[in-house]
């Protein structure tokens, strides 16, 4: 069999972890290949050794059957092998262009000749039918059309083999299916894919076989048409899951959380909210349903206290909490998951101990005289880590050592602990696998059954369908229908999402 790359028994070890164990992965040329496995189970390390980012303590990788040593990801770029990063690797004030061309950039007499460059990523641009404009300034493009920046940014280089690693995470449903369309067009240009994800229906969608690493340790590789999405998720998590959520009806008690008439801008003074109203009563989850860019994370920026409000009014409890600062809406009963765990979530060089505590460490016991008692911090934040199965090498390891999803579930246990009288999850279970959303879901159905106010916003119709006990929809700034979940589908929703039929669905 002609494989265009191998890793044959790759190990790698970190301070106290086995990464990746023995783990081997072939890919075929014009395939695309899943790579499965829970948070941090190893896949972002080992395609992190395939790009050059890591070097193995043992194993072999071959591209097109000879065996090479990729020592540093200009080795990778030379071998014709590309990745497009969870976190996109961007220069916000910088064109298109001049992201794309970073490094590798074509002069003329000494002089960079952006206008020939900027022909050249257009013709790509065309010719896989990514639709980016290359003059564009990243700051002012969508998240989606910035991935597609990061894909041109691996083809102008030569790329061959593209390596993704979750693709899917920050897109709507709509760039979704764009990104695949894009991928199948690139299989037909004779690329491969290996494609990082834990996102079980995308894999049956689009994969043509997948290999599942579990705890480090390659499990199998399987053939996507004879398999199921049930057994992959076996296979991944080590037990099986259960994708439907037991849950009560709701029995919604006293308003929480009242919003009337609410303007909010973003930073460049646009107006994003625009006379949203919307109410979340105590036991009761309200998801928040909308295509991103409508909104939701301002109004979320609004009631946070992170973003001032234009007009309008926000209660909770009753009490007027328009435009209070973060720490005092928080003091005031208000938990926050917020969607950018990085930016919001978290301070990445703190331990992930103190991390645990960044809501609470000037109150007792965590702090007396304005000394921090390290004691108490890193007792609480190791009861929280097992607690919610966040896997860290220990208390004290920095919180951008984590993966993506065990970060998540970091923050979700210090929001959630505290109790708090509303709980907004703005797209919780990002990033997260199966096991772990079904974790995730069960506390915050849990919160509502304690007879908290939970608000959820989430791309993922799924995920609002299963979890919420009402959906209101956004749709350029404002709540413009209220459906119940057991009455409505995600055709439905989607219709709504767009603006289109809101006079129907505002009758049901």
């Amino acid at each position: 069999m002609d494989y265009v790359v191998e890793m044959i028994n790759i190990r790698k070890e970190f301070p106290g972890v086995v990464a990746n164990d023995n783990v081997t992965l072939q890919l075929k040329k014009g395939e695309i290949h899943a790579l499965l496995g829970e948070n941090g189970a190893g896949k972002s390390t080992l395609m992190n050794i395939l790009f050059g980012l890591y070097q193995p303590e043992k194993g072999e990788i071959r591209v097109n059957g000879k065996p090479v040593k990729i020592t540093d990801p200009n080795v990778a770029n030379d071998l014709g092998i590309g990745m497009v990063h969870q976190h996109f690797m961007l220069v916000e004030p910088f064109t298109v262009t001049q992201n794309i061309i970073l490094g590798s950039e074509p002069t003329t007499f000494g002089k960079i000749n952006l206008k020939e460059a900027e022909r050249e990523v257009q013709k790509l641009s065309d010719r896989y039918g990514l639709q980016v404009d290359a003059t564009a300034r990243i700051r002012d493009i969508s998240v989606g059309m910035q991935q597609r920046v990061e894909i041109l940014k691996t083809l102008y280089r030569g790329a061959e083999v593209l390596i993704f690693d979750e693709p899917t995470a920050v897109l709507t449903p709509q760039e979704i299916t764009e990104l695949m369309e894009i991928m199948h067009s690139l299989i037909a240009e004779g690329k491969s894919i290996i494609l990082i994800t834990h996102k079980l229906k995308e894999i049956m969608e689009i994969s043509d076989r997948c290999t599942v690493i579990r705890k480090g340790a390659g499990i199998d590789t399987l053939d996507v048409n004879d398999t199921s999405v049930t057994e992959l998720a076996s296979l991944m998590v080590g037990r099986n899951v259960s994708f439907k959520i037991d849950k009560k009806p709701a029995v919604p008690k006293e308003t929480v959380l009242s919003i009337q008439n609410l303007m909010v801008k973003d930073k460049r003074k646009v107006d994003m909210v625009k006379g949203m109203n919307l109410e979340v009563r105590a036991g009761e989850i309200v998801g928040i349903a909308g295509v991103d860019g409508n909104g939701q994370s301002e109004l979320i920026e609004a009631i946070t206290g992170l973003q001032k409000t234009e007009s309008g009014s926000i209660r909770l409890n009753n009490d007027d909490m328009t435009n209070l600062s973060p720490r005092k809406v928080t003091e005031s009963g208000i938990g926050h998951i917020p969607q950018d765990r990085h930016k919001y979530g978290l301070v990445l060089d703190y331990s992930i101990g103190e991390n645990m505590v960044l809501q609470t460490y000037y109150q007792k016991p965590f702090s007396k005289y304005k000394t921090l008692n390290y004691k108490e911090i890193f007792q609480k934040a190791a009861k929280l880590i097992d607690e919610y199965d966040v896997r860290t090498p220990s208390v004290h390891t920095k919180a951008r050592a984590l993966s993506g999803g065990n970060q998540q579930k970091a923050i979700i246990g210090r929001e959630v602990d505290r109790s708090p009288d509303l709980l907004i999850a703005a797209q919780p279970t990002r990033g997260l696998d199966v096991g772990a959303i079904e974790f995730i879901h069960h506390r915050l159905i849990e919160e509502r059954d304690k007879g908290k106010a939970v608000l959820l916003v989430s791309f993922e119709l799924d995920e609002i369908l299963d979890v919420s006990d009402r959906i209101a929809v956004m749709f350029d700034g404002k709540n413009v229908a209220e459906v119940k979940p057991e009455e409505t589908d995600e055709n439905e929703l989607g219709l709504l999402m767009a603006g289109s039929s809101t006079e129907k669905a505002g009758e049901k």
